[in-house]
């Protein structure tokens, strides 16, 4: 490809051009990508696919591609153009949709050397790929899901399905309030969000951060959302289609007939699964209804500040809660760690099976280290049963699948004797599994090609016409092997040559000085500058047999793999229940090792208020330090009704310096208490903990400049949602209400919700500040206690001793963190000059006293 040499005149819009002036090939270009206008279409010329027009520009533009140009006719001049090879569209394409595009591919569905010339190969569009459609497994990442969600809105009321087409999980959802619709997107962090709409931007791909009108408020900016007919996701349609795709008679076992929004939202995401799936079935499992009341609910805000999947300061998987506790194995393991992280439970029957299962791995050490192993060779099988089901699983994947089928009889036999549910799913396998692994090994070569359709996958003795073919095959390119000694020997030609290339075939090479000598059967083909070319009869019809046999052979050896994979994706929905076992007994062992390595207790769960910790630690911070350094603390919180006024407060108030590990102290509490709610062990020397409802936190100052709130409005936005939805139940973790404003204000707005949150919500609470003023809280309200970190204080230094106590603290020690920061001499001596004038003429003092 080269640039064209006047890039001016090329044309980048295929709408100003004359399409009766195009050759046949752009004028079927162009028709193919008037019908998906919005998205990149890749479509195959030879070994390469190429994009024209305004979609060149694209990608040329996103990947960082050579932009070049092609001429498309006489009248009509050169056409942009850029293009990728072949055989690396897939990385081209996730490129693509990483950065929220949608990508057609138009492939050749014909051998183009068997058209006859003068007619345009046949072409037709064999995949569209969007954010939340993808399959291979190149384009996922392996210890996430990748969700397509589909929204309905209609006043306050909303339903929302959503589907990962990779493992087949299928959800639907309903409820009244918006808030909890944006709540939910978040926790998912779908791909790509489908939307109805009556506009004219309908079928738009709206990429991250891009706005339409038709988009409400309550929908983040941050997804890709696909603007869709209202006509799929109208209730006739999506409840038909739902029991077509089911094959039910009514929805009443899928728990959603009584809830329409979800319905027409699941319906609305099965029509766009279809629409761009083309003949692909994507095998989804039963879609499931679930409500809010099922899980500790974790908003936006918590998970963003307790850095429970990623960190807030680099966005980053290392150093989130996630990555501390992720001892898992296998993709699946990997992802069923997150989802559960994300849900919390509620049922402390459920919390103690998983407990139990925890207990039982780490008593049985041999049992956990025998399972861990074992579970190392188990490849993906939930992606690969998807891939099967949908006709796009290659020789290698399912070689794979067969691979981690063999090892469940193993894993079977490990778990014989466990007690535990969790480990005892995976005693029996069902026969046909070992079954159709052993047939998959039978069937496949050891090391398959990653293509299919080029031969090499299936193992000589599956099949009888295909050994035959071989045969034929092998003894006419034996023939060829030997074809060369045998006429050097009959012509007496010690240099003559047997050659092949794709224009001519098989040849015979004769240098120009003995082109006398050959026999009166060769027939001249070629003449180049020192060696002619020639063919004879016999010649031709071996290579004839040869290349219709291959051809032939490829052929037969694809339509061998495709039944197989088609019976493998028959029990796509079999495997993925097994697949579901696997990961948990993995997120489970992965657990047990962490408790075991990291020290952690069993904590006791209770349907009370209580919140008791000894010698708590932070699990991340824990482990970001050198052993023994990170200096654990107790923890106190929820009075039960009647109890004993001494007992433990329902509101804690923490000041200390800055630094000094109050806001550590904070998140330890809440990211316990969510371990404790998965299931897991803690990082504490014992814990009793009572199931909490919500956890929230507003912790930090951050500018919301894009919708233009200062760090004071988000403040109070985040405080005012804690204190319009938590509960008795709740855990709620603040940390610095009521700095973005004046000394007074804040104070003020400090002191007026911790006295609301003790007085009226009862919300088992950590108020970590440094108003000290909020102290004499605690003489007011028998439900409020004081605690302080400490410090030891020297002449000229002080040092943190991250310990929390009873007791008030009455400085911050600011003027020494900037000490500590670097802050100029001259300037920390004058702040300490200023902060004694402050002491002495504080009015906050006095207006204190008008609260007594």
């Amino acid at each position: 490809m080269t640039a064209s040499k006047n890039q001016s005149t090329t044309i980048t819009d295929h709408r100003t051009v004359d399409i009766s002036k195009l050759s046949q090939m752009y004028q079927h270009y162009i028709e193919t990508k008037e019908k998906h206008p919005h998205a990149v279409l890749f479509y195959r010329v030879g070994d390469f696919f190429e994009c024209y027009f305004a979609d060149a520009v694209t990608l040329a533009t996103e990947l960082e591609l050579v932009l070049t140009s092609k001429q498309a006719g006489a009248d009509v001049g050169r056409v942009a153009m850029s293009g990728v090879p072949h055989h690396s569209w897939e990385r081209h394409a996730t490129g693509l949709v990483e950065k929220g595009y949608a990508v057609v591919i138009c492939d050749q569905v014909e051998d183009a050397s068997q058209v006859a010339a003068g007619r345009l190969v046949k072409r037709e569009i064999t995949r569209i790929l969007t954010p939340g459609t993808l399959l291979e497994d190149g384009m996922l990442k392996a210890n996430r899901n990748n969700y397509l969600a589909a929204v309905v809105i209609a006043g306050d009321n909303w339903g929302l399905a959503y589907a990962d087409i990779s493992t087949g999980e299928f959800l639907t959802t309903q409820t009244n309030d918006l808030e909890h619709l944006t709540q939910e997107l978040m926790r998912l962090q779908p791909s790509e969000v489908l939307f109805p709409i009556n506009a004219p931007d309908l079928g738009a791909l709206l990429r991250p951060g891009e706005k339409s009108h038709s988009l409400p408020e309550c929908l983040p900016t941050t997804f890709c959302y696909a603007l869709r007919s209202q006509v799929a996701f109208s209730q006739a349609e999506a409840r038909s289609r739902l029991l077509q795709k089911f094959k039910l008679r009514s929805l009443e076992g899928l728990g959603c007939d009584h809830l329409p929004l979800a319905v027409r939202a699941a319906g609305g995401l099965l029509e766009y699964l279809e629409e761009t799936q083309k003949e692909n079935q994507v095998p989804l499992q039963p879609l499931r209804t679930y409500t809010f009341n099922d899980f500790l609910v974790v908003d936006y805000q918590t998970r963003r500040n307790l850095e429970i999947t990623q960190t807030i300061r680099d966005g980053t998987y290392h150093g989130s809660l996630l990555w501390a506790m992720n001892r898992t194995t296998t993709a699946m393991g990997g992802r069923a760690l997150r989802r559960w992280l994300l849900q919390p439970l509620l049922d402390i029957k459920g919390i103690n099976s998983r407990q139990d299962t925890i207990q039982e791995l780490i008593e049985n050490t041999t049992l956990r280290q025998d399972l861990r192993g074992l579970l190392r060779q188990i490849y993906d099988l939930e992606r690969l049963s998807g891939r099967a089901g949908s006709g796009t699983a290659n020789a290698r994947d399912l070689s794979a699948l067969a691979d981690s089928l063999s090892k469940l009889p193993q894993l079977g036999y490990l778990v014989k004797d466990a007690r535990s549910p969790f480990l005892k799913a995976l005693q029996k396998v069902p026969p046909n599994m070992e079954e159709l692994a052993a047939k998959i090994q039978a069937h496949i070569v050891e090391s398959p090609p990653i293509q299919i359709k080029e031969g090499g996958l299936i193992r000589a003795g599956v099949n009888p016409l295909l050994d035959e073919r071989r045969s034929l095959v092998e003894e006419d390119q034996k023939w060829i092997a030997n074809l060369e000694i045998d006429e050097r020997e009959r012509t007496g030609i010690p240099k003559l040559k047997v050659g092949f290339n794709k224009t001519f075939g098989y040849y015979l090479s004769v240098s120009r000085a003995q082109a006398e000598q050959v026999p009166d059967n060769y027939i001249r083909k070629q003449t180049l500058t020192n060696e002619e070319r020639y063919i004879t009869p016999e010649l031709k019809e071996r290579e004839a047999r040869i290349l219709t046999a291959r051809d032939d052979l490829n052929q037969l050896e694809y339509d061998i793999l495709v039944a197989l994979r088609e019976e493998v994706g028959s029990l796509a929905e079999v495997i993925r229940n097994i697949s579901r076992a696997v990961a948990a007994a993995d997120v489970l062992c992965g657990l047990a090792e962490l408790a075991v390595f990291q020290g952690y207790c069993r904590p006791q769960m209770v349907e009370g208020r209580e919140i008791s910790v000894i010698d708590g630690r932070h699990p991340v911070v824990e482990q970001s330090l050198p052993s023994g350094f990170f200096v654990p603390n107790s923890t106190f919180l929820g009075r039960e009704e009647n109890q004993d006024p001494n007992s433990s407060p329902d509101l804690i108030i923490l000041t200390g310096p800055n630094a000094s590990g109050k806001s550590c102290y904070l998140r330890q509490v809440g990211l316990i208490q969510l371990m404790a709610q998965i299931g897991s062990f803690v990082p504490a020397t014992s814990a009793t903990l009572g199931i909490c409802d919500r956890v929230f936190t507003r912790v930090g100052a951050v500018d919301d400049l894009a919708t233009g709130q200062s760090t004071f409005m988000v403040e109070m936005n985040e405080t005012a949602n804690i204190l319009n939805h938590a509960t008795s139940r709740s855990l709620v973790l603040l940390d610095e209400i009521g700095r973005g404003t004046a000394t007074f204000d804040g104070l003020s707005i400090a002191w007026a919700v911790g006295e609301y949150i003790a007085t009226e919500l009862l919300a088992r609470t950590i108020f970590a500040t440094h108003y000290h003023e909020l102290n004499e809280l605690s003489s007011l309200l028998n439900n409020v206690a004081n605690y302080q970190v400490t410090v030891k204080e020297m002449p000229d230094q002080i040092i943190f001793l991250h310990q929390v106590q009873p007791g008030g603290a009455d400085k911050s020690y600011g003027i020494e963190a900037g000490r500590l920061a670097g802050l100029p001499t001259k300037v920390i001596t004058r702040a300490k000059q200023v902060m004694e004038q402050i002491e002495q003429h504080s009015k906050i003092a006095i207006g204190l006293k008008s609260l007594d």
